[in-house]
């Protein structure tokens, strides 16, 4: 009994020797390409799906950081420069235009201009510190922008390759089924290609998830630096309308 199983054994292992004594290597029938050319429009568009979403994830991650980088390097000029000028008029020259800085500071001169009239009743500083803090909130929301896809990106990217696998795996039952043949070379192969959905919805997911919590903890350094800055325009206006 043991001699057959050998000799089966033998035979099996046989061509994976040859294969690798002549130094060939055995193209897999059962990947990628494969998994295209068989599948049929929903398993094709499942795929589509996969890609769009990560395409949009990186681009996302890559503009976030791009803005962060630059945010980071105008926090870093204002403290160079911005608070050295006579005055915030002057400071404000210094300032990139598409600097949510100078968005900030034009805010709070336009506030110490507008204190008159019905909202000249209101305490100056309160007046300052509310125009102030919503030009930092709409300067945060800014920063925020396209986090909300990556999170979805990330959480629903795995459901989806689980879908593509799950109709994978009909689509091949149901083949088999017709050819009336159930060997193990026509179940694995097709379920194995099924199974690439999960892999591939994975792959999309993780980059999107690390990228989002990365993005934010980024963001909430940045937003403690600007509310900050506000804080001190904020005493730096109030002595100005003093003097």
């Amino acid at each position: 009994m043991k001699r057959p199983a050998i000799l089966m054994a033998g035979a099996l292992a046989a061509p994976l020797v040859l294969a690798r004594s002549d130094g060939a290597s055995l193209a897999n029938p059962y990947g990628l390409a494969s998994l295209w050319t068989q599948s049929d429009a929903v398993a094709k568009a499942t795929l589509l799906i996969l890609l769009l979403m990560s395409l949009a994830s990186w681009y996302v991650m890559l503009l976030k950081l791009q803005e962060q980088r630059q945010l980071r390097r105008q926090l870093q000029q204002a403290d160079e420069s911005f608070w050295s000028a006579a005055t915030v008029l002057e400071g404000l020259k210094m300032l990139e235009a598409s600097s949510p800085l100078r968005f900030v500071v034009q805010r709070g001169l336009d506030s110490a201009a507008q204190h008159q009239g019905m909202v000249g009743r209101i305490e100056f500083h309160e007046w300052l510190a509310m125009n102030l803090q919503r030009a930092i909130n709409q300067a945060q929301s800014r920063m925020q922008r396209g986090l909300t896809l990556l999170a979805t990106v990330g959480s629903t990217a795995p459901f989806v390759g689980l879908f593509g696998t799950v109709w994978g795996i009909y689509h091949a039952l149901v083949q088999i089924g017709l050819s009336g043949q159930a060997s193990i070379d026509k179940v694995a192969g097709p379920v194995g290609e099924a199974l690439i959905m999960t892999a591939i919805g994975l792959a999309v997911a993780v980059p999107a998830v690390l990228g989002y919590n990365g993005l934010l903890r980024r963001n909430k350094t940045l937003s403690e630096e600007l509310q900050a800055f506000g804080a001190d325009l904020h005493a730096v206006l109030l002595a100005a309308d003093r003097s």
